[in-house]
Formats: C-alpha cells, structure tokens, sequence
C-alpha cells in the first residue's frame, strides 16, 4: 500500500486483489465492485480516493517516465550489437564517448544467446580467436514490432536501452455511491491489447523449444509471472 496525495494506492498480484474484491455480485465485497474484475488484468492496480476520476487523471499523467522493456511488451525500434569490440550501450553512442563492457559480462552474454569471445581481454563479437572479422552483420536483439521475451528484456537492459515509458492510465472507476462502474476511455483497447499480447507470446514460447534457443530465468521472468497473475 502507497499514500499518495490524491488517496491510497494498492499495487500486487491481480489474481488476490480480484479474490479480495469478488468477481460475481454474490462474491462482491461492495454494491457493483465486481464490475471492476475485467481489467484486473495485467500490470494494474486500485486507487482509493474522494478525488474525481479528472483528477486523477491529471496527477498520474505528470509522473511519466521513460523505463526498462518487460517481456509481453513490443519492441519500439530495432537494436543491434554491432559486430567488434562490444560497448556498454551496445553502439547506441559514439565510442569515444562509450567504454567496453567488462569481461565479466561475456559468460552471462553468451548465456542470453550473444555469440561473442574474448579476445586479448575484451568482450568482442563476430570476430576470431585472433581478433580477424569473420561476420559482416552485429548481433540483431529485437526488431520493431517484435513482442519481447525476458531474454531480449535482459540483453536490453543490460546495454542500458529503454523501450518502454512508465505511465499510469485509469481503466475504469467504481463509485460507492450508487454501486455503479465508468469505463475510462482507452480501457477496452487495453483489454484487447492484452489479450493479443497473451496469444502472441504463447505461440513465442511454444515454437521456442528447439535446440539452440536460450532460455532464461530470473528476475524479470518473477516480475512477469507476478504481473500475469
């Protein structure tokens, strides 16, 4: 639970909060709370405030900020590693303004599928053993697009690249006074959106058990199992 100044914020597993509120009008905790349980889906949560929904609005909506990708979200833009000597945001600035990433990376880098080596001490990609050229092209981590899973996330935020902006929208409200729910504007577009990013990362994990494919657990996988539920 936050205290804010606009009311108390409750932010955890969906899948208690929906039990805590009722998910039938039988279940219902309050006179039409259980109209709310349809968008508890997701990275959501409920406000308790006396403040009016255009309040809110308006509070939330100046506390934006740009933030890691998760896995279920899509890529904004392609990112590449480009091929040689491996920086620490993966070419997104000038080199002389960068500096290698440390070789103590290189092991959890390959992990997460990078076919890099070390050669001479650094972190190098698309090169030999004696530092020769030998692939013409970097390492392509996500296209734009692309529905991202927790290993492009990792490799994303490992090189320091931001795909995502924090931002909090209202979906819907209950008013106690009258037991009844107003639908925000946008609400409806976020339930299908989740509903398109469930399916395609269903058929992402489904098709990605070959022999080659990397796959991670950690962090990010808890974050996104607790964000599901």
């Amino acid at each position: 639970m936050l205290t804010l100044l606009v009311g108390r914020l409750f932010f955890g597993k969906t899948k208690l909060t929906l039990r805590a509120l009722g998910s039938t009008p039988e279940e219902a905790q309050a006179d039409g709370i259980h109209l709310l349980a349809p968008y508890l889906t997701g990275s959501v949560g409920l406000i308790f405030t006396n403040r009016t929904p255009e309040e809110i609005k308006s509070y939330f909506e100046s506390l934006t900020q740009v933030d890691f990708a998760r896995a279920g979200s899509v890529a904004t833009r392609d990112f590449v590693i480009p091929k040689g000597l491996v920086y620490s945001t993966g070419g997104e600035v000038p080199k002389e303004h960068d500096v290698p990433v440390a070789h103590t990376l290189e092991p959890e880098l390959r992990r997460l599928g990078v076919p890099c080596r070390m050669v001479k001490g650094k972190v190098c990609l698309g090169v030999d053993e004696e530092g020769n050229g030998f692939q013409e092209e970097g390492y392509t981590v996500c296209k734009e697009g692309e529905v991202l899973d927790s290993r492009q996330t990792r490799l994303l935020k490992l090189f320091s690249v931001c795909m995502a902006e924090f931002k909090v929208e209202l979906l819907a409200v209950w008013k106690a006074a009258g037991g009844e729910v107003e639908v925000m504007e946008g609400a409806r577009e976020y339930i299908e959106r989740k509903r398109e990013e469930a399916k395609s990362a269903g058929k992402k994990k489904k098709g990605s058990s070959g022999a080659g494919d990397v796959v991670m657990g950690g962090e990010d996988d808890e974050e996104e199992e607790e964000d599901s539920e």
